[in-house]
C-alpha cells in the first residue's frame, strides 16, 4: 500500500515538475523575444515599446521561480561535493535529509511571505499596462509550491531506493591531475 503510495506521489511529482519546467522554457522565450522586440523598436525604430520590458522582467521572474523545481529534482543545487566524498555511505542519506529540510524550510518561507506580498500588491498595477503587479509576485509562492514538491518526491525516492543518493558521477567534474612529464609552462613556450 505505501508503494502504491509513493509511486502515484512520484508520478504527480513527475507531472507538475514537467508542466513547471515547459511554463519556465515558455517564459523565457517570451522574455528573450520582448526583449529583442524592446531593443528593434527602441534603436531601430526610434518608438520604445512601453509595455514590453515590463512583460520581459515578469516573464524572467516567472522563468526562474518555475525553473527552480526542476533543478531541485535534479538534484543540481549548489553542494559541497568533498562532504559527500568523506562521509560514509550509510550516513549520506542524513545529509540528504539535511538539506531536504532546509529546502523546505525556505520553500515553506516563500509561500507565506510570497501569498502575503502577492495579496498585499494586489491593487498595485505594472506601469505600462493595465495588469495587477500580482501577477508578477505571484511567482515566487507558485514557484516554492512547484519546488516543495521536488524536494519532497527526490527526498522520498532517495529513501525508498528510486534514485542514488549524492551527487551522480556524471554531475561531479573530472579534473585530471598533471603527470610528471608535462609542465604548464612547457605549453606556454611551444
Amino acid at each position: 500500500m505505501v508503494d502504491v503510495m509513493v509511486e502515484l506521489f512520484l508520478r504527480f511529482e513527475r507531472l507538475t515538475t514537467r508542466i513547471a519546467l515547459l511554463a519556465a522554457i515558455a517564459m523565457l522565450i517570451i522574455s528573450v523575444t520582448l526583449g529583442f522586440y524592446q531593443v528593434v523598436t527602441r534603436f531601430v525604430l526610434d518608438a520604445p515599446s512601453t509595455w514590453s520590458e515590463v512583460i520581459s522582467r515578469s516573464s524572467m521572474i516567472w522563468c526562474v521561480f518555475l525553473g527552480a523545481a526542476a533543478g531541485f529534482r535534479g538534484g543540481f543545487m549548489m553542494s559541497v561535493e568533498v562532504i559527500y566524498k568523506l562521509l560514509p555511505a550509510r550516513r549520506l542519506i542524513w545529509l540528504e535529509v539535511f538539506v531536504a529540510l532546509c529546502c523546505l524550510i525556505v520553500f515553506v518561507v516563500l509561500i507565506q511571505y510570497g501569498t502575503s506580498m502577492t495579496l498585499r500588491v494586489r491593487t498595485q498595477m505594472l506601469s505600462g499596462l493595465e495588469v495587477s503587479i500580482a501577477w508578477a509576485y505571484a511567482a515566487m509562492p507558485v514557484g516554492a509550491g512547484f519546488a516543495l514538491i521536488a524536494v519532497l518526491a527526490r527526498l522520498l525516492a532517495q529513501i525508498t531506493g528510486r534514485e542514488t543518493i549524492g551527487p551522480e558521477e556524471s554531475e561531479t567534474p573530472k579534473v585530471a591531475a598533471p603527470t610528471p612529464d608535462t609542465h604548464p609552462q612547457d605549453e606556454v613556450r611551444s
